[in-house]
């Protein structure tokens, strides 16, 4: 049974917030250093720093980002199995990191099952196909229909920026390709925000990614949604077909749902992971946060127990082992 659960309403974790700031600073009251495995400008960073500037007060003390990127996520990974056990260390990982990463390494140099403290799911949400609009434009491309059948007939001529290998953007795309007998050739960078500037740019033709940094370019004109990952559409972007609409292509029972989650250095003691728990509840709780991440593509979900998140990892694992073998992924 899932644990996690969606927080609309501001409720008893803010009741509570007051109690987390009057405690004792966390690491002898040093700054909380979030580490954000991807660099400046992509959407896990957005994440990152909306989660910081309200942790910070929920903690009662200065909480910064800290951005590691590299090696689809896996350094800045590292750098959180590594950090002090003091509560100075966190990290804002992703699903892949501990349902995918493992069967994309022949060796790790952290054990997502014993390197980690968890403490809360954060966000989940689907990715976002978009095009650039003048690309679009050019070849024709009104819908996702017409995408995949340009690159059925273009082999490898649609070109696809994500933010790393054995990221869940390649894993999707992947997937894409092999269902739908598509064609597009995945472009890895090191990072979304590189893969953004590019695909503005008209360097690239596409992104099938995590919503946050793309719907900026959405609203303003120069990207072209065409399609979500998950199966049903999405209640934000009623207009933009989910896979489920897309049957006749093989997708019909194609769906990736990413997420998010605060955790901490394996051997954080208890009583440290319990307030990073408390407050993290209290800022997920706050409408204001929930708000600010819903035009985003992230809803709000947080997991009822440190432990309730060590079960959803294990249901999510068998999912992402099948994407990664379908990718073929392998990151050493």
């Amino acid at each position: 049974m899932n644990t996690s659960r969606r927080v609309f309403l501001a409720g008893t974790a803010v009741l509570a917030a007051p109690a987390v700031a009057r405690a004792q600073p966390l690491a002898g009251g040093r700054p909380v250093r979030l580490i954000v495995p991807f660099p400046p400008g992509g959407a896990v960073d957005i994440l990152g720093r909306l989660i910081a500037e309200r942790l910070g007060p929920a903690l009662g003390q200065n909480v910064v980002v800290e951005n590691r990127g590299g090696a689809g996520g896996m350094i800045g990974a590292e750098a959180t199995a590594k950090g002090e056990r003091d509560g100075s260390v966190i990290g804002l990982l992703g699903v892949t990191t501990f349902a995918a990463a493992p069967f994309m390494f022949s060796r790790l140099s952290f054990d997502p099952q014993k390197d980690f403290a968890p403490v809360s799911q954060i966000t989940d949400g689907a990715l976002l196909c978009v095009v650039n609009t003048e690309t679009a434009r050019q070849r024709g491309w009104t819908d996702f229909r017409s995408l995949i059948a340009w690159s059925r007939a273009n082999p490898e001529q649609v070109k696809m920026g994500s933010s790393g290998n054995g990221t869940s953007s390649h894993l999707n795309i992947s997937a894409v390709n092999r269902f739908a007998d598509a064609k597009i050739l995945h472009v890895p960078y090191r990072g979304g925000g590189p893969a953004i500037n590019d695909l503005v740019a008209g360097t690239l033709d596409m992104m099938f990614d995590v919503m946050p940094a793309l719907m900026p370019h959405v609203e303003a004109g120069r990207f072209k949604a065409l399609a979500v990952s998950s199966g049903p559409r999405l209640s934000i972007l009623p207009d933009v077909p989910g896979m489920a609409d897309f049957a006749d292509l093989g997708l019909g029972n194609h769906s990736v749902i990413t997420w998010n989650a605060i955790v901490a250095p394996g051997g954080t003691p208890e009583p440290i992971i319990a307030r990073l728990h408390q407050a993290t509840h209290a800022i997920a709780a706050d409408r204001a946060f929930v708000d600010r991440l819903k035009p985003l593509g992230y809803g709000t979900v947080v997991s009822e127990a440190p432990a309730a998140l060590t079960r959803l990892i294990a249901e999510e694992t068998p999912r992402w082992r099948q994407l990664v073998e379908i990718s073929g992924a392998r990151l050493d």
